[in-house]
């Protein structure tokens, strides 16, 4: 008669994730955001972790939680096995769908800078089908399933990823408002439109004008930087360009730049490229048009 025991059962996969995730960026909030649950959620997977493992992976404390030795000494393992498990996931997407490219891009990028490229790159690719994903925090390009994504970083975050341009900002308006508007001090009589993303734009660009004093009407404000834009285009108000996403306005005459001073942020336009180890030759392609484009 055979025998066949009953196998030992190993931990589930969210339970791993969950911990790898919290393990690596050092909180559970932090954890739940990127895997998009709850942080209840990952507290009930790391302790079933824990319970199936015999042993505590995290100290609880007040101010949040701290690896534990034994959490620490595999932490290396599973940030490994996940990487590794992406790059296969996006390996068989490839394969499966070498003709289907996506790009993950914060809001403003997408709508000022990619979307007018879009046309460019169906044209030349015609096989190509681009789907492009908004958002406001870049991707794991190790693990979420973007072919692209296009960001501001900071200076020394930019990883392997291209810059494009670097964020330079100014006060824009329309014609017909800028022609109103000779020294900082003639700000005071307009509306100063805002993106409440980009906050610090206006004092950083004050304080670079030497007119930190001069005392602005901040507002309205808006949470999409396009919808900023559009409106200075209207004559609503002045805002802030950051000129990588407003060159073609200025090109076209919709917008107009009344002061000289520019001031650099800091970030840049970064492209980084997640499928190049795939086989597929569209994303290079793709980025080569991207690239070719930015410096045009």
């Amino acid at each position: 008669m055979p025998v066949a025991p009953p196998r030992p059962k190993g931990p589930p996969l969210n339970a791993l994730r969950a911990f790898e995730a919290a393990a690596r960026l050092g909180s559970f909030a932090a954890a739940a955001e990127e895997l998009c649950v709850t942080a209840g959620a990952i507290a009930q997977h790391i302790k079933a972790l824990e319970d199936w493992a015999g042993a505590q992976l995290f100290e609880r404390r007040s101010q949040g939680v701290r690896l534990t030795a034994a959490g620490a000494s595999v932490l290396p393992d599973f940030t490994d096995a996940f990487d590794r498990l992406g790059e296969a996931t996006r390996k068989l997407k490839s394969k499966a769908s070498p003709h289907r490219l996506s790009i993950a891009a914060l809001p403003s990028i997408a709508q000022l800078w990619l979307s007018p490229r879009l046309p460019a790159i169906r044209q030349a690719l015609p096989d190509v089908s681009i789907s492009v994903t908004a958002m406001e925090q870049p991707p794991n390009p190790k693990r979420e399933l973007f072919d692209f994504s296009l960001f501001y970083l900071e200076d020394g975050a930019c990883g392997d990823g291209i810059v494009l341009a670097r964020d330079v900002i100014f006060p824009v308006a329309s014609p017909e408002l800028a022609a109103q508007i000779r020294a900082p001090e003639d700000l005071a009589g307009f509306a100063c439109l805002e993106d409440v993303t980009w906050s610090g734009d206006w004092p950083a660009w004050l304080e670079a004008a030497g007119a930190q004093e001069v005392g602005i009407s901040r507002g309205p404000a808006f949470s999409l930087y396009a919808l900023a834009i559009e409106e200075a285009r209207n004559g609503a108000g002045i805002a802030i360009g950051h000129e990588a996403l407003i060159r073609a306005d200025l090109e076209a005459g919709r917008l107009m730049a009344p002061f000289t001073t520019r001031v650099e942020t800091g970030r840049n336009l970064v492209l980084t490229v997640s499928s190049r180890q795939t086989g597929n030759a569209y994303p290079d392609k793709v980025a080569a048009l991207l690239i070719g484009s930015a410096h045009r």
